[in-house]
């Protein structure tokens, strides 16, 4: 394309000249070249492309991350264009048992599940079977009359809570379960319908609507929607719609026996040194894998590798298609990064707000780390991160497996040093 804009801009040159009249000329010239950069400019990124030299600084600077005991192990991806540009393991899987980190390790990817509840939920909206408009409590009647915590004073919800307000976690729901199901997310010995049976009798922080506040109680809550309207188990609902389409082999929520030896375990910093997280951590003791677990937990279930996730972020990138299968469409995908929260105080990253599920870089401050504005992704507790990158055609992908006050430093480097390899 580029190459027939050149033909057709010399051949327009060459008419000019014929004329014999400079000054026409000159501005024809102007007006070409103005027309050409964009053209000029994506022939330059083809030509080039990312900075190799640069892009393979990134595992030597994760090593020594590991080095410095910030993490125990770490992996990377980066994809750009369709091809992996970058991708790297470091440090160990499992300290004790003296196994090393590889790319085909598999993490408790936490947070990083909401998305895929999230695009559950739009997959039903585009089926015609709910809309993101519907009251909650149209589906779980549990969520009628709800109260408001004000000042310690009950009072009526100005309005039902409705399905988007859970999406952009302006519900008003706590961040955390509150009273009998203040243990489950250590327990995860109480089904789906039960736990969200309890968290639609909890007052709500908020009217809904008018803040934001990151609400796990309010994730699961959708997670439990998905059960009434498609009159499947969540996790049955996520697997058919997403994972074994998308070819995500290693990705679920109760770990087969097969794959255990490959899950990374949980380390939480403690006098300077990495000590093995305990069963007070989300999920109970990472050792235990989950044995006996009930709870699927939409708002942090899944586990995952880097591999997996890709085929996710591609159809992310693909505007909701990948490999032929059309999962959502772009229509759904445009809504999912649309800011939702302007004017409040939303997100963890700096210069962000939020969307349907995912965080959005919406200002300059948050360029600061290198990522263009547009972008949007989502963490987990144990320090997984994922960023879809459109303006950029590109995802990263970082992988931990840290509990606690773990730095986030590394996960900082790997996207500055990403970015900073485009050219």
């Amino acid at each position: 394309m580029e190459n027939d804009s050149i033909l057709s801009c010399q051949r327009t040159f060459g008419t000019c000249f014929s004329w014999n009249r400079p000054a026409v000329c000159v501005a024809v010239l102007i007006v070409a070249v103005v027309l050409l950069q964009p053209a000029l400019r994506a022939q330059e990124v083809a030509d080039h492309g990312p900075d190799t030299n640069r892009l393979a600084q990134i595992e030597k600077r994760m090593q020594e991350y590991v080095d410095r005991g910030e993490a125990a192990g770490i992996v990377t991806l980066v994809e750009q264009n369709g091809k992996v540009i970058q991708s790297a393991a470091v440090g160990m899987q499992n300290i004790e048992e003296n196994k090393r980190m590889e790319k085909d390790s598999i993490f408790q990817i936490m947070s990083m599940t909401k998305p895929f509840t999230a695009i559950g939920i739009m997959m039903l909206a585009e089926d015609g079977k709910l809309s993101l408009y519907d009251n909650v409590e149209k589906y779980l009647p549990e969520f009628h009359n709800q109260k408001v915590n004000v000042n310690g004073w009950l009072k009526p919800s100005s309005r039902p809570i409705r399905i988007c307000d859970l999406l952009s976690h302006t519900s008003g729901m706590p961040n955390l379960p509150q009273g009998s199901m203040r243990n489950l997310y250590q327990t995860m010995d109480q089904s789906l319908a039960d736990a969200v049976r309890e968290f639609g009798t909890e007052p709500l922080e908020f009217q809904p609507g008018t803040r934001w506040l990151y609400s796990n109680p309010g994730m699961a809550t959708l997670g439990r929607i998905i059960e009434v309207v498609s009159g499947q188990s969540y996790e049955s609902f996520i697997e058919a719609r997403l994972l074994r389409p998308l070819q995500m082999k290693d990705t679920f929520f109760f770990p087969p026996p097969d794959k255990l030896g490959r899950i990374a375990m949980v380390y939480s910093p403690n006098d300077g040194k990495l000590q093995r997280a305990g069963a007070d951590i989300l999920g109970g003791d990472p050792g235990a894998y989950r044995k006996g677990a009930k709870y699927p937990a939409p708002e942090f279930g899944l586990f995952s590798t880097v591999e997996d996730l890709s085929h996710f972020c591609e159809m992310i990138l693909g505007n909701g298609e990948w490999h032929g299968i059309r999962f959502l469409s772009p229509a759904s995908l445009k809504a999912m990064s649309e800011v939702q929260t302007a004017g409040m105080e939303a997100g963890w990253y700096p210069g962000a707000d939020y969307g349907l599920a995912w965080e959005i870089i919406s200002r300059p401050l948050g360029t600061l780390g290198l990522l263009p504005k547009g972008s949007f992704g989502h963490g987990g507790a144990f320090g997984t991160h994922e960023w879809i990158i459109p303006s950029r055609n590109m995802f990263t992908l970082y992988m931990v497996a840290c509990n606690g006050t773990c730095s986030d430093t590394p996960e900082r480097a790997f996207q500055a040093m990403v970015q900073a390899s485009l050219q």
